[in-house]
């Protein structure tokens, strides 16, 4: 894909998808990429049965005082990895919500670090509530950050 467009999907285009055939469709551009990941600089690129990628490319509207980009980017890239996670396990028509999110920053993220990556995994699924982790890593797979989520099925 040559040029990523954010925005919102008509939500016609998802009644009949699986969360994972969601995902795929805004990989694919059929559907433009959710409109935080133009706020936050980051975008869906990979999705699988409890796994999902994200990759992002902090720009200086992330910086904090110091010039280190805002631990807020990291966080939102760990709890957006884990809800999509969990998210590609679910049918047509159901959705989730995060219960709680929880990070941990190893290194700054600061505008030398360039790309990097957020891959989420499904730890355990249950009926109503499903755990996922999330790590930030760096382009050379420095871990950035890591964390959990919690989302409940709805």
């Amino acid at each position: 894909m040559s040029e990523r467009r954010f925005g919102l999907a008509d939500p016609s285009q998802f009644a009949t998808l699986s969360g994972r055939e969601m995902l795929q469709s805004i990989i694919d551009g059929t559907v433009p990429q959710p409109p935080i990941g133009q706020a936050m600089c980051y975008y869906v690129v990979e999705v699988g049965d409890g796994f999902v990628a994200f990759e992002g490319n902090p720009d200086e509207q992330l910086l904090n005082p110091l010039g280190h980009v805002h631990g807020g980017f990291a966080l939102t890239l760990i709890d957006s990895a884990c809800g999509a996670a969990a998210h590609s396990l679910l049918g047509p028509g159901v959705g989730y919500a995060t219960i709680e999110t929880k990070g941990n920053f190893s290194r700054p993220i600061t505008r030398e670090t360039g790309r990097v990556r957020a891959e989420g995994r499904v730890v355990s699924q249950g009926r109503r509530v499903i755990s996922s982790e999330a790590r930030v890593l760096s382009a050379d797979g420095r871990v950035m950050a890591h964390g959990t989520s919690t989302v409940m099925v709805l």
